[in-house]
């Protein structure tokens, strides 16, 4: 992954546990208006100074939680969302309220599911148990000292909280393994369908390449040539000119009769290597059909891809088949130009013509369409 990539990465993380933040923000300001709505009905046990002090102590939090993620300094944590510190915080200020609160405490328990549930999806089981131990015991040191002092108006009440409290925090601990079970099922699923997409496009590469390829000869095979001809043909400007010839090999069918297919065989496959090391990266040669061939050079003038299939044919009659004591092999190149607005099958028409007086003449030899009309 490139530095680019994993900063983008990065920045696209921060945006979205910013806006994760927010509604842990906006789940805060909801709270606090509740709790100002209780203490002015009056249903707060704790002095009002109390109430104030933890109104402060939750702006001042958020306002921890806010330079942290907006100084980036959060993506040093191997938890970069602080889900464990943010539900730590909600718990302790849950269990501070409740503390402040009498007869109204049964109705902001609430308050702890929903804290809890922040961390659902983040936090790993055993760590989402420990929370929710911490808020249980909290709650219960709170009732037990209240029982103690002997400040509880309703023991029954009391208890009745503690129990249905510890059940809902356990049912939240079964629901979270459940979904941590279900996640890892799927990541185990993800990675196997991803594994047999990979397989299946290795296999489509290759169908591709049998489709595309010449088995014999390894080159391009003709339907595939003729697709990425028309491809370079659309490229052509008035100021670009790319170069096609046909080129077949001569007396191919006396090597076949007098050594047989095989040798034949090894002849073809001695022109194809041939024509691989004389050709640039950018050419596109393709046996066009038994022992013919069809050669695209882009970009080109007259000179230079006449001076190319020169090349190409004195390199191929000095070529050695392998297992093969063929003499005096030869090929025949009829060449064209192709230019902007000209038709594929027109230009394959020409490079045929030329083909066919290169094989008049004698075989052996490179003829032009240009010279043809110049003569």
């Amino acid at each position: 992954m490139t530095s680019s990539n994993h900063t983008f990465n990065k920045k696209t993380l921060q945006r979205l546990l910013i806006k994760r933040f927010g509604m842990a923000v906006a789940t805060y300001l909801t709270t606090s208006t509740i709790v100002l709505v209780a203490y002015w009905c009056d249903l707060f046990s704790a002095p009002g100074g109390a109430v104030m002090l933890l109104l402060a102590a939750t702006v001042f939090s958020q306002l921890a939680f806010l330079g942290v993620f907006a100084s980036g300094r959060n993506l040093a944590f191997d938890d970069p969302s602080l889900t464990k510190a943010q539900v730590l915080v909600a718990l302790a200020l849950t269990t501070a309220l409740v503390a402040m609160l009498d007869q109204a405490r049964g109705s902001l328990l609430v308050l702890y599911p929903m804290s809890m549930l922040f961390g659902l999806f983040q936090l790993r089981t055993w760590v989402f148990f420990r929370c929710a131990c911490l808020a249980f015991v909290g709650f219960l040191t709170v009732n037990l000292y209240e029982i103690q002092a002997g400040i509880t108006r309703d023991l029954g009440l009391a208890l009745l909280q503690i129990c249905v409290l510890g059940l809902v925090l356990s049912w939240l601990n079964l629901f979270a393994w459940y979904m941590q079970q279900m996640r890892q099922r799927m990541r185990k699923r993800r990675f196997a369908l991803q594994a047999h997409q990979e397989t299946l496009r290795g296999m489509m590469r290759q169908l591709e390449d049998m489709v595309a390829t010449d088995e014999l000869t390894g080159l391009c095979n003709r339907r595939h040539f003729l697709r990425m001809a028309a491809q370079a043909l659309e490229s052509l400007t008035p100021t670009r000119q790319h170069g096609l010839a046909l080129i077949d090999l001569d007396y191919f069918k006396s090597i076949n009769d007098r050594y047989g297919h095989a040798a034949g065989d090894r002849v073809l496959q001695a022109f194809a290597s041939v024509a691989s090391g004389c050709l640039r990266d950018g050419d596109m040669i393709a046996r066009y059909g038994g022992e013919e061939f069809v050669l695209l050079i882009p970009d080109t003038e007259a000179e230079a891809f006449q001076a190319c299939c020169e090349r190409l044919r004195v390199a191929f009659s000095e070529c050695k088949p392998v297992n093969v004591k063929v003499s005096n092999l030869s090929l025949s190149v009829g060449m064209t130009l192709v230019t902007l607005h000209d038709n594929l099958d027109e230009a394959l028409h020409r490079a045929d013509q030329a083909l066919y007086h290169a094989k008049r003449s004698g075989r052996n030899c490179c003829a032009a369409t240009w010279d043809l009309v110049d003569a």
